[in-house]
């Protein structure tokens, strides 16, 4: 009957009306929708209003331990201890945890518990672990966010809980609602907007792709410890989707429901955010449907295009060879350059190849980098872009050229002369 009821479930998401662009609105405060590839926005509602969002304060946590492995400042399997402060943490039946008896984990393992089951005192040690102290991690997390761009976050510590609660944890009292006025003026949390997380997300992803080989298991164990993933849209889970592989669900008292998703349909790789859903009788399930609903406008809307593939010159595109055997060389693109566009979308591309114009001396080698190919949206949504990139993709030279023969060399070098020095 379970089984039955599941499938029931997928099939109605998946024969969801085709909803037009003008006619869609997502059951959220806020929401956003992304092509992960190139940053372009598929969709916004209240996008840039920041919003107490919980545990998915983790997806930044994690890039920064991320990114300390990739400079070798600690590795996956290099143990951490945990601190007396977030162990204290795990007794506290109001905070998010899982149980960390052994005292000393793994670093893949800490990441795992904090995204999978949104585990606070494995994220404080791993912000302890790379920064010294949480306090010094926070400063790292600014930092982060404001060579991203990010101006208007929130960020008070590493997890996103309410300071409020921490205070009352660390005292070792039940949170209470009845805190005194000066308690009060603690009640803060970090915040976001749903642009924000979307930057954040993409770089996660694109800069880190194995984050998600934790984020797609809908359970896991770590030194005898199960964990359950608060993702609901995996494998065996009751909102499957096929194709979903992250990222975070969060919650908060002041921001509602909130999910961060990934997922890869009709060829885009797609990143969703829902904050602060709509609820009804605290349904545990809308955030889920929320996103599916967003993934189907997405999909129903939107299609890849290739502009060129990998190899292939655009439009015949070159560049000038000085004293070659060749006065051209073909400028190709390094890699398949795609586009997302609307489906029933009826404008030109608009695409200039920027190139060196006075040349390139010979001799010339293969792939050696020429110019770059540039996109300029006709339909931008919003903002256009994350971060305001253009799509873009390098031009590299389609073939080998030699230098030619030193009287022509030579002869050339005069004309040069002449023209530029008399």
């Amino acid at each position: 009957m379970k089984r039955l009821f599941l499938c029931l479930l997928v099939l109605v998401g998946m024969t969801t009306s085709k909803v037009a662009a003008d006619d869609f609105n997502i059951a959220a405060k806020s929401a956003m929708a992304v092509d992960a590839t190139s940053g372009k926005i598929l969709y916004e509602k209240d996008a840039n209003t920041p919003i107490e969002v919980g545990s998915i304060t983790n997806l930044l946590t994690v890039y920064l331990v991320y990114e300390a492995i990739d400079r070798g400042d600690l590795t996956a399997d290099t143990y951490v201890d945990i601190s007396d402060y977030a162990y204290n943490l795990i007794s506290n039946p109001n905070i998010s945890n899982v149980p960390l008896e052994a005292k000393r984990y793994k670093v893949k393992d800490l990441i795992a518990a904090s995204l999978m089951s949104s585990s606070n005192s494995a994220t404080i040690a791993l912000a302890e672990k790379v920064g010294g102290s949480e306090e010094n991690f926070v400063q790292m997390m600014k930092a982060k966010l404001k060579e991203w761009g990010i101006k208007d976050a929130t960020i008070v510590n590493s997890t996103g809980l309410n300071t409020l609660l921490l205070e009352y944890a660390t005292e070792e009292t039940e949170y209470s609602a009845s805190a005194s006025t000066a308690k009060k003026s603690k009640d803060t949390e970090n915040k976001f907007s749903a642009y924000d997380l979307a930057v954040i997300s993409r770089h996660l992803i694109m800069d880190f792709p194995q984050v998600t080989e934790i984020t797609s298991k809908s359970t896991a164990k770590i030194a005898g410890t199960s964990l359950e993933n608060y993702n609901f849209m995996l494998e065996n889970q009751s909102n499957f989707r096929s194709g979903v592989d992250g990222l975070k669900a969060g919650s908060s008292d002041k921001g509602g429901s909130s999910f961060v998703a990934t997922t890869t349909e009709n060829g885009i790789r797609m990143i969703t955010v829902v904050l602060d859903v709509e609820q009804t009788d605290g349904d545990p399930y809308a955030r889920f449907v929320a996103t599916a609903s967003l993934m189907n406008y997405v999909s129903q809307n939107f299609t890849q295009t290739t502009i060129v593939a990998e190899g292939e010159a655009y439009n015949k595109s070159h560049s000038t060879v000085i004293d070659g055997k060749q006065k051209t060389v073909p400028a190709v693109a390094s890699k398949d350059f795609t586009i997302i566009e609307r489906i029933a979308n009826q404008a030109e591309h608009k695409v200039e190849f920027s190139t060196n114009e006075k040349g390139f001396q010979a001799p010339l080698k293969k792939n050696t980098e020429l110019g770059t190919l540039t996109y300029t949206d006709p339909e931008p949504i919003g903002q256009g872009y994350l971060e305001n990139k253009a799509p873009s993709v390098t031009m590299v030279a389609g073939q080998e050229v030699e230098k030619s023969i030193f009287f022509k060399v030579w002869w050339n070098d005069f004309v040069r002369y002449v023209n530029e020095k008399l």
